[in-house]
């Protein structure tokens, strides 16, 4: 029997199935894998990661986007600080995305992302990501509902271009518990080092949990595709979080195939030249 991978165990419903309920997920679930082996197996990720991000820089063909979501400590600065160890920093551009400017707001809404999308031969990777535009924006009412309506499809829209243009897109959704996140407030308070991360507005934003679940759930639903799809990561353990993101993110250039140019070389008359 094939071994399930790590993708279809995390993978989001297809858009066309039941609508997602982040209620039937547990954030503390840590499918495929234990603890121990998890860590051990830290290493090795890592080296593969290094050698298939290598060859996508050497081929400079196809590019891969991945975008991060999740509620407020949810982990994104972990997740890309943690799995991302060990790349090549040549190939690989993180663009973390706050409230637009008073410029990007003069534009449509993808424009600010449209500007940073990944080179081919590159990874891009989006700390908060387009999906601002139906989250926040609908739990905030900034716009109406029939403009977050259009916007879901003009994602879709996004997303397919993207794919058709060579450009793979693996969005991971960050899924952690309303205690785990009070953990994790109360953790940055008891530490000086982390109070930098802290603000008040965090413990704001805790009343509107329930509205930004809500939007998540129509999110995950209505723009998660098979060129597109929507990975759920349970992230109250971090380190299954971080080993689920990088066996995707692994099974996934793995996929890609990327290969490095073999160019021809008149290999003896080179080397001749080097050593006369």
């Amino acid at each position: 029997m094939a071994k399930t991978s790590v993708r279809e165990l995390l993978r989001a419903n297809p858009g066309d199935g039941p609508s997602i309920n982040l209620a039937d997920l547990d954030p503390n679930a840590t499918p495929g894998i234990k603890e121990k082996k998890a860590l051990r197996k830290l290493s090795k990720q890592h080296e593969m990661l290094f050698e298939l991000q290598d060859r996508l820089w050497a081929e400079q063909k196809g590019s891969l986007l991945v975008p991060l979501q999740g509620m407020d400590t949810g982990g994104k600065d972990g997740t890309v600080k943690h799995v991302m160890t060990g790349m090549n920093p040549t190939g690989v551009d993180v663009h973390a995305f706050k409230a637009p400017t008073a410029e990007e707001l003069r534009h449509h809404f993808l424009w600010r992302f449209k500007r940073v999308l990944p080179r081919p031969g590159t990874i891009g990777i989006f700390n908060r990501t387009y999906y601002e535009d139906v989250l926040v924006a609908r739990v905030k009412k900034l716009v109406g509902e029939e403009t977050i309506e259009k916007r879901y499809g003009e994602i879709n829209r996004f997303e397919q271009q993207l794919t058709k243009s060579g450009v793979t897109v693996v969005k991971f959704y960050l899924h952690i518990s309303y205690e785990e996140q009070k953990r994790r407030l109360l953790e940055r308070l008891k530490d000086p080092t982390k109070h930098w991360k802290f603000s008040e507005n965090d413990i704001n934003e805790r009343s509107f949990w329930d509205d930004y679940t809500s939007a998540y759930e129509a999110a995950l639903t209505r723009c998660n595709s098979k060129a597109a799809p929507w990975y759920i990561i349970p992230a109250n353990n971090k380190w299954y979080r971080d080993w689920a993101v990088a066996q995707i993110l692994i099974e996934t250039l793995d996929e890609m195939n990327p290969q490095y140019p073999m160019p021809r070389l008149a290999v003896a008359r080179l080397e001749k030249r080097l050593t006369a």
